[in-house]
């Protein structure tokens, strides 16, 4: 009798400066088959004014593409599909606009990851489609941004995220359209400024090999193949000869080299300078092309089950760790929070085993970070730290969320300095602030004692705090006196708070 297969359709989508990509694969038990890659060319970054937000052609093309993309995964669950913007999204004003109507061609969550988590995941899809190496040096160049990174087997080790991309680059020097070693020298000198703070750190690390990965990276391959480099390689030399030839040409419309498609052709240029500074600061001596990137990494992720959540766990445990947090005080908070959180989590609108509950027990963790800066306003510094640290594992919004619930666990509830989310819903966020709240409250003592058990309700708009034991705020006058002033914080931020008051 043959045992039954487990096989479901998995798919991940790159919004690229430059290019939307997807890739949709097969997971059969334990292997994932890739299955179709999709690509097409967006140019969302040409769309960025000096102000910027992105322009509406921009936003159109974007969603054009996203509804192509949207036929193909009809039909695939929710949890099966994971969508990630890069540099141009981040760095757009009015991203939630984008944002907002993508959901309503493709009804799927978009992240927006920070330069350092996409350079892990770009690592992490070259390290699981390349031979088995000692350890190499992984270089992405996109759109908008660079990433480098330096890793052994599937652990990076030395992450950088640039902002310098072949889009960016053509913008600022290449403008004009005009191919000369002038302008090749202005973009390759800004490339080498911007590795200069981080280029020693990588000679000194040093590499087994070195990988390529993403558009840029293939298109330059595809043309020194082009030129009579059958192998491929990517070598300084060849590099300052591609130059030399793109040089014979005026202009960038002049270009024609075998292997350089129409559409890589405006952005080539940049893409060469840019590489070029790369081998030079970093001492490059060859270079390889990896067909793993972006989209590969959040596939592999995706496929390997509980691996994210276990990443965000070490995160959230190395944070707490680096910060001194009183980790007994903080396991605490972290039980109680998730106790209240199961009690009223339908009338909150929050599903069982939720995301949300991870990100209300992670902050639950981290609450206190703040305090290795300083008591007066910690929740203000956790807050500040947790929204600019580097978290592997965590989007944007994601950080978002826990520094906002860190930013009001305590005192005045200034909820006009709330922001607004894309992935989450403001209410179920301001749902787990108040979870959050009375969690870190009634154990404010930080002693041993064991609490008696409480309840907490959710009646339309009103909370109630109760336990079984009649007498549980007359044994504890100092937590009676936090309830009172923070059933005033309440009324100010025309919230109610109930809880059973000592008799008179």
């Amino acid at each position: 009798m043959t045992q039954t297969q487990e096989i479901r359709d998995v798919a991940a989508i790159d919004l690229g400066s430059n290019s939307f990509h997807m890739v949709v694969a097969r997971v059969v038990d334990q292997d994932l088959q890739l299955v179709s890659r999709h690509k097409q060319r967006v140019r969302l970054a040409a769309g960025l004014d000096a102000q910027m937000n992105l322009d509406n052609a921009a936003i159109e093309r974007g969603l054009e593409c996203l509804a192509m993309f949207a036929e193909r995964l009809q039909g695939f669950e929710l949890d099966n599909v994971r969508i990630a913007a890069t540099h141009t999204l981040r760095q757009a004003n009015n991203a939630h606009i984008f944002l907002q109507r993508a959901r309503e061609v493709l009804p799927f969550p978009i992240e927006i990851i920070p330069g350092v988590e996409e350079a892990r995941l770009i690592y992490s899809g070259v390290a699981h489609t390349q031979p088995e190496s000692d350890s190499k040096l992984v270089v992405d160049i996109g759109g908008g941004s660079t990433e480098m990174i330096i890793g052994r087997g599937f652990e990076p080790l030395l992450i950088n995220s640039k902002q310098m991309g072949c889009v960016s680059y053509t913008n600022r020097f290449f403008a004009n359209g005009k191919l000369s070693n002038k302008n090749f020298a202005k973009a390759t000198l800004a490339a080498e400024q911007r590795l200069e703070s981080i280029a020693t750190r990588y000679r000194k690390k040093g590499w087994d090999i070195a990988f390529g990965s993403s558009g840029t990276i293939k298109a330059i391959r595809e043309v020194l193949i082009g030129l009579g480099y059958e192998d491929g390689i990517i070598t300084s030399k060849r590099l300052d000869k591609l130059i030399e030839k793109l040089c014979q040409w005026n202009t960038i419309d002049d270009i024609e080299l075998s292997g350089l498609t129409p559409e890589r052709k405006p952005v080539f240029a940049a893409g060469v300078a840019i590489l070029a500074a790369i081998f030079k600061d970093l001492k490059i001596s060859e270079m390889h092309f990896s067909q793993g990137a972006l989209r590969e990494g959040l596939l592999f992720e995706m496929e390997d089950g509980f691996k994210r959540a276990d990443i965000r766990m070490r995160t959230t445990e190395n944070l707490a760790s680096k910060h001194l947090v009183d980790l007994e005080h903080a396991a605490r908070i972290k039980g109680q929070a998730s106790e209240f959180l199961q009690q009223v989590h339908s009338q909150l609108g929050i599903k069982a085993k939720s995301e949300l509950f991870d990100l209300l027990e992670w902050s639950a963790l981290l609450h206190e970070v703040g305090l290795s800066i300083s008591l007066q306003a910690f929740h203000r510094h956790s807050a500040y730290i947790l929204r600019h640290t580097y978290m592997p594992g965590f989007n944007q919004e994601q950080q978002r969320v826990l520094a906002m619930l860190v930013r009001f666990q305590r005192k005045a509830l200034k909820l006009h300095e709330m922001e607004e989310f894309t992935l989450f819903k403001k209410k179920q966020v301001i749902g787990l602030i108040r979870v959050l709240r009375l969690a870190i409250l009634v154990h404010g003592q930080r002693n041993d004692e064991p609490l008696p058990e409480l309840h907490l309700e959710v009646t339309e708009e009103k909370w109630s705090l109760t336990s079984k034991d009649d007498e549980w705020l007359e044994h504890n006058k100092l937590l009676h006196a936090d309830l009172v002033t923070e059933q005033e914080y309440w009324q100010n931020a025309g919230w109610d708070l109930s809880f059973e008051q000592l008799d008179d």
